[in-house]
């Protein structure tokens, strides 16, 4: 199919899926506002995060905006999990490190965090955060240093710190660079985002 494509569009393709960073992934535990659900697929589109596990066991999972995600609901690849457990141990099998976000005397700045290895990093819904679950079950919890009265960013925005600082970290050790997808991988992902 991509034989049909402007080489322009080719291009744009290729230059993308070559970024994309299958070692980082994200997980959204029963985040409501659809339009923060729709931002973090901005930010992870951005940053070449393949994918985002959408963990939804006591809220409806929201209906995605094509406006406010810019259509990068279509770019990014959604697993759905109706547990916890279930999600981290699909990542931990494959020999992830499972980083939640959450205000807590026990976490780690998020600037401590080496996220250049295999990371799931986990956001919490709005007003509860992540879940004891997942507190329980994550590898390390963390913080975004904050230097004002207010203790917290909304959910999307500190997606997009975060996602940032793994960004900075990447591009510091050239991951960028190369893909981690063998040639038949690479074109057989290629085939699918060009009949998209």
């Amino acid at each position: 199919m991509s034989k049909f494509l402007t080489e322009r569009r080719l291009a744009r393709l290729k230059n993308a899926l070559l970024q994309r960073q299958f070692s980082l992934s994200v997980a959204i535990e029963n985040i409501h506002d659809p339009h923060n659900v729709s931002a973090i697929f901005r930010t992870c589109d951005a940053v070449g995060v393949p994918k985002v596990n959408l963990i939804y066991n006591t809220e409806k999972l929201p209906k995605i905006s094509k406006v406010t995600s810019a259509s990068a609901f279509k770019w990014v690849a959604k697993q759905r999990f109706t547990s916890v457990e279930d999600c981290f141990n699909h990542y931990k099998k494959q020999g992830f490190k499972i980083y939640s976000s959450l205000l807590d005397e026990n976490s780690i700045s998020l600037y401590d965090i080496d996220l250049t290895g295999k990371s799931l990093i986990v956001f919490g819904n709005e007003h509860r955060g992540v879940s004891d679950e997942a507190v329980k079950l994550s590898d390390h919890t963390f913080y975004i240093p904050m230097r004002g009265m207010v203790q917290s960013l909304n959910v999307s925005v500190a997606a997009a710190v975060t996602l940032y600082e793994a960004q900075r970290q990447r591009l510091l050790n050239g991951m960028y660079d190369k893909t981690s997808l063998s040639n038949e991988e690479f074109e057989n992902m290629l085939d699918e985002w060009a009949n998209r």
